[in-house]
């Protein structure tokens, strides 16, 4: 069953950070708010722990779905979803150590709520179009919740603060990509704002 509310939700939250608006922060609890759909609640300011717990699982379902474009038949897609699988592989490795080592009393999210469709019966142009529409608002999330790591000053340890700025550089061109070929392809608009500024971060 596919969730588009959490998606919307997903989206104002980060055009609203991303444009200087002022986003109510809730409680830096462990594992954070939860909105009515399982999902990260809009502007919870993220701790360190909940945040490793909470993007790990949230990369092995961009990997998962990623492995899909094996079959897909434009070598773009099939070149994004290799460099999603190795990039999200190695950045999972990572985030798993640390919490493993620095947050011994944190486990992984196993309540984590899907975001994204099942691809795996999907052939052709409905496996890229699915994929594509899914991935640019699972991306959206994962830069909203980076995001709000480093300018609620969640981040304790300086290796995951870099971790948290390297997703939103890598993923945010990848949903401009993603967005134009949503557009040049299917003739469709991908959720967020077609002109947006993104926060360069330092």
């Amino acid at each position: 069953m596919r969730l588009r509310t959490p998606l919307v939700v997903a989206v104002l939250a980060l055009v609203a950070s991303l444009s200087g608006c002022v986003v109510q922060q809730g409680p830096r609890t462990h594992m954070g708010a939860r909105d009515g759909y399982g999902h990260p609640a809009v502007g919870m300011a993220w701790s360190e722990p909940a945040w490793l717990a909470e993007m790990i699982p949230h990369h092995e379902e961009a990997i998962r779905a990623a492995t899909e474009l094996s079959r897909s038949k434009r070598p773009e897609m099939r070149d994004l979803g290799a460099a999603i699988v190795h990039s999200q592989s190695a950045q999972v490795a990572k985030m798993r150590d640390w919490l493993a080592r620095w947050w011994t009393d944190q486990r992984e999210d196993t309540a984590y709520v899907p975001m994204m469709r099942d691809l795996r019966g999907l052939e052709g142009d409905a496996l890229d179009r699915a994929f594509l529409d899914d991935m640019v608002g699972h991306h959206l999330m994962a830069v909203m919740m980076s995001q709000h790591l480093r300018s609620g000053g969640g981040a304790t340890h300086t290796e995951v603060a870099d971790l948290a700025r390297t997703i939103v550089f890598e993923q945010r061109a990848e949903i401009v990509t993603m967005r134009r070929w949503l557009s040049e392809w299917f003739g469709q608009r991908a959720p967020g704002m077609p002109m947006m500024r993104w926060r360069s971060w330092t």
